[in-house]
Order: structure tokens, then C-alpha cells, then sequence
């Protein structure tokens, strides 16, 4: 989820979500030692419960960020081994590091070392084409002997060579049975499904066998899929806030960006233009929040433009 689960996406999602747990793009190590660290660290307090993702293969290294992040107020550092990208595989982290077990333990423990707060791992089930549920079963052991609780498991292999990072979500297969198999062999650890689950339905049929789902691209691409996630799976009373409600809160925040920051209204709004995905009137309405022509204008212009009728339906509804 690099360049997309940004902390103005992450504010979005809360405000259709108070309960479900937050993660961030993925942050290399290079990225806080060398960089601007309050460019990638800043977040909002309405963002908790929030967990600040790291890529890196470096335990020292990792330690040091996972103290960075303790120190700006997240509430849980996950290593990624789950990125098959060549930038990332030329790091030498990500999906690679599970070739590594022992030296992901030893990132996990140094990290374990360094801060108060839960370390977890995200992964993928296997590496390239070899499809052995030894293999993830042994790294989940090992690992979790340093002191991680947590696994994400994206229920696909990650093929290293070859294809896309895009086509890396889709072509491998999923065995969700693998995900489910972990759970049965280590029922003290937390077992989390990920990979190829887009609704509430199948999000139920995983915590039958696991205890939590991780949702990214399917939960960015329609951000008003959270919007019963709150009762549905923590009790809580339904929510009467409506995608109008949000997108006036989210157009308060832009202004208040604006404010104190250089930013431009469309480095927010790029985040929420799914939000009325499958209404009438949606197509007109993504098109003015991604008008680059609008961009001097106030953000609250710019709602009132999307909210006018559509040409086309102006002309339905004349004749």
C-alpha cells in the first residue's frame, strides 16, 4: 500500500470507522534514517488504533525505527516480509526475508527489545513456485519464538521473478487452508487472513477460522465497505453518519491541511474518490474531485461543484 494508506487516507477510514485497526504504507528504514522522519511519521490522533508498517532487514536498524515509531505515538510496529517488488527485493526485505527465518527472528527480537508496544509480521505464505504449508509453518514458528504474537498472512506465495507486483496480487494462487491450518497448529498465536477478501461475507467465513482479516486494496478502491464494521464485528451501535457527513468532515480537513501545510486539497481528496462507488451520480462527482482545473479553488467550492447535477442527467431530466 505504498503511496496510498497515507495519514490522510488513514483519517478517511476513521471517519467511517472508529473500531477497526489501521496500518500504515510501508516505511523503509533508509526512508527514517536518511529522510524527512516527520514526513513519514506524522499522524493524526483520530488515527488510533494505528500501526506503523517497516521494511528493512537490518535488526539494529530496525530497532532504531521501531523506537521512532513508539516515540510518535503509534500503537504497533509490523515488519512487512510480504512485498515482492524489485525495489524492495533489491533491499533485500520483503517477501525475500522469508527465505531468511532466522534473520527475521532476529529483527523481531530486536525490535521486541526496543519498545513497549505489540511487534507483529506480515507475510506471504511461500516464495516463488514451491507451495509447501512446511515451509510457512516453520517460519511462523521460528519467528514467533523471538517474540512476535501477531501474523498477517497474505494467503498467497510471492513469486519473485517474472511478474508484476500487481499481477503478484492476483496470479499466485490462494490457499487460504494454509491460513486456516496455522491457526489450528498454533492457537496461542493471533492469526490474521489476508489476500482476496473484498466484502463483509467472506470477511465471516475467515474469522470462523482465524482471528482477524486484514482488507487493503478492496477497503481503498470502496472506502464505505467499513461503513458496518463497527457493528457488524464490535458490537457497536450502528452509525448514523452518512458518505455526505464524511465528505463535509473530510472537506474540514483539507481546509485545516491547507491552513498549516503547503499541501494542495487534491493530495487529500485523491483518497475518497471511491467513497460513492455503485451511487447515482458518482461518475460526475469523482470527476470533479479529480479535476486538476479546480485545484485553486476552496475545497468547499469544489463539493458544491460535484454535488450539482450532472450534465447528462440535467438533460434526462429536462426531456
Amino acid at each position: 500500500m505504498m503511496d496510498w494508506t497515507d495519514r490522510h487516507c488513514r483519517y478517511l477510514h476513521r471517519l467511517i470507522s472508529v473500531k477497526t485497526r489501521l496500518y500504515t504504507e510501508m516505511v523503509s528504514t533508509g526512508a527514517l534514517l536518511h529522510g524527512d522522519v516527520g514526513r513519514h511519521l506524522a499522524l493524526n490522533e483520530e488515527e488510533h488504533p494505528v500501526a506503523l508498517q517497516l521494511g528493512g532487514s537490518e535488526p539494529a536498524e530496525l530497532a532504531h525505527c521501531a523506537r521512532l515509531g513508539r516515540q510518535w505515538g503509534y500503537d504497533e510496529i509490523n515488519l512487512n516480509c510480504g512485498c515482492p517488488s524489485e525495489r524492495v527485493q533489491r533491499g533485500a526485505f520483503g517477501a525475500c526475508l522469508m527465505a531468511e527465518p532466522a534473520l527475521v527472528a532476529d529483527c523481531v527480537k530486536a525490535m521486541v527489545d526496543a519498545v513497549d508496544i505489540p511487534v507483529t509480521v506480515k507475510h506471504r505464505i511461500g516464495i516463488d513456485r514451491v507451495h509447501s504449508y512446511d515451509f510457512v509453518r516453520d517460519f511462523v514458528g521460528q519467528v514467533s519464538q523471538a517474540g512476535c504474537g501477531v501474523f498477517i498472512v497474505h494467503a498467497r506465495n510471492a513469486w519473485l521473478q517474472g511478474i508484476s507486483p500487481k499481477e503478484n496480487r492476483t496470479l499466485p494462487p490462494l490457499h487460504h487452508g494454509f491460513v486456516h491450518q496455522l491457526k489450528a497448529d498454533f492457537p496461542h498465536l493471533t492469526i490474521v487472513a489476508n489476500g482476496g477478501i473484498t466484502n463483509a461475507s467472506e470477511m465471516q467465513q475467515q474469522l470462523d477460522a482465524v482471528d482477524g482479516v486484514m482488507i487493503g486494496r478492496a477497503a481503498y478502491g470502496n472506502p464505505w465497505l467499513l461503513a458496518d464494521w463497527d457493528q457488524r464485528f464490535y458490537g457497536l451501535p450502528a452509525s448514523d453518519r452518512s458518505r455526505d457527513d464524511v465528505e463535509t468532515r473530510m472537506v474540514d480537513y483539507m481546509q485545516q491541511e491547507i491552513r498549516r501545510s503547503p499541501i494542495g486539497w487534491s493530495t487529500i481528496a485523491r483518497h475518497m474518490l471511491g467513497l460513492r462507488n455503485g451511487m447515482a451520480g458518482a461518475r460526475h462527482w469523482r470527476q470533479v474531485w479529480s479535476n486538476h482545473r479546480f485545484k485553486a479553488l476552496d475545497p468547499r467550492e469544489v463539493m458544491a461543484l460535484a454535488h450539482q447535477t450532472a450534465p447528462a442527467q440535467r438533460e434526462s431530466m429536462a426531456a
